[in-house]
């Protein structure tokens, strides 16, 4: 169910409502949870240890899958994607089931970690007939 809204950049993040699903000891999870919220978001989060579950009811490709899965205005957002890329999405709102950053590169949002140098990412994007496309790539030029 997508949701129908007029809304300006500025506003899109503070009106959405963004539910996580993470396990109870996952600290990087925590720290994307935060920096969704340092940036407008409001999370509620649900701890669960079956992600699996969570993860093959959301329709979460084998390939893209993080450690948490977050639902957003009918989208997947899987993994530590930025902010950015979550505004461009639920602004946009494309016809696809939602975006994702497989596994946990270091650097991407909740896995900056001091000291540890970034490595490049892409977001993808993923769809119901199993396409996959580049929706962003990090670092940005």
């Amino acid at each position: 169910v997508f949701l129908a809204a007029c809304s300006t950049s500025a506003e899109s993040s503070s009106d959405s409502q963004v539910t996580v699903y993470k396990s109870a000891t996952c600290g990087c999870c925590s720290d994307w949870v935060s920096y969704l919220e340092d940036n407008g978001f409001a999370v509620t989060t649900i701890e669960t240890e079956d992600m699996a579950t969570v993860k093959d009811n959301n329709a979460v490709p084998l390939e893209l899958r993080a450690c948490h899965t977050a639902l957003i205005d009918g989208y997947v957002v899987e993994g530590h994607v930025p902010v950015d890329e979550i505004k461009k999405l639920v602004e946009e709102k494309p016809n696809i089931l939602g975006i994702a950053v497989a596994g946990m590169p270091p650097g991407s949002p909740g896995m900056d970690i001091p000291g540890f140098e970034t490595d490049p990412f892409d977001v993808v994007s993923f769809d119901a007939d199993g396409n996959v496309e580049i929706f962003a790539q990090y670092p940005k030029d």
